[in-house]
C-alpha cells in the first residue's frame, strides 16, 4: 500500500549546493505484508531453534512492514520536485510491493531461496531494487518489522550481494 500523498507520505529536507541549486532529501513511506521463517541450512535444527526462537516456527510468521526509501536530488527549477511521486511510487509498486506484499519470503521469493529472510537482510534487497530507480539519487532504505524493530541500510560501499 503506497502511503499518504506529497504532504503527508513525503518528507523533505533541503540545502543550497555550491552551483547555488537547491538539493533535497525526500523520504517516501509503503507498506506491505509478508510472512517468512527465520531458519539458516547452516545451522542445525537445535542451533536454529536457540536463534531464531519463536521465529523459527516451521510454519513461519508475518509482518506488516513499514518500508521508507528516502532519495536525494537537486530541485527541478520547471516541475519543483527532485522526483515525480507517481514515477516514484509506480516504481516501488512494480520492483517491491508487488514482489513483496503477501508472500512468503522463503518460498515466494528468489532473493531468499538460499538467504535467511532476516529483516536486515529484506531491508538490503531492497535498497539492492532501488537501486535502479533512475530519476534521484537512493540515500537509504528503513524497514520497520515491529514498533520495536527497525533496520536502516544505506549501502556502506559493501557488495550488497555478500550479505548472508
Amino acid at each position: 500500500m503506497i502511503m499518504g500523498a506529497r504532504t503527508k507520505g513525503a518528507r523533505t529536507k533541503g540545502a543550497r549546493t555550491k552551483g547555488g541549486k537547491v538539493k533535497v532529501e525526500l523520504g517516501r513511506r509503503y507498506r506491505f505484508a509478508a510472512s517468512h521463517r527465520l531458519h539458516s541450512a547452516r545451522l542445525n535444527e537445535e542451533e536454529n531453534a536457540r536463534v531464531y526462537g519463536k521465529c523459527n516456527n516451521p510454519h513461519g510468521h508475518g509482518h506488516n512492514y513499514v518500508v521508507e526509501i528516502s532519495l536525494s536530488g537537486n530541485v527541478d527549477s520547471a516541475t519543483g520536485m527532485i522526483a515525480n511521486l507517481v514515477d516514484l511510487d509506480e516504481f516501488v509498486r512494480r520492483e517491491i510491493l508487488d514482489k513483496f506484499d503477501h508472500r512468503s519470503l522463503n518460498e515466494e521469493v528468489e532473493a531468499f531461496r538460499d538467504k535467511v529472510p532476516t529483516t536486515e537482510n529484506l531491508c538490503v534487497e531492497i535498497y539492492r531494487r532501488m537501486k535502479a530507480f533512475p530519476l534521484a539519487k537512493l540515500e537509504r532504505v528503513r524497514v520497520e518489522e515491529t514498533g520495536n524493530n527497525s533496520f536502516e541500510y544505506a549501502g556502506d560501499g559493501l557488495d550488497e550481494d555478500r550479505v548472508n
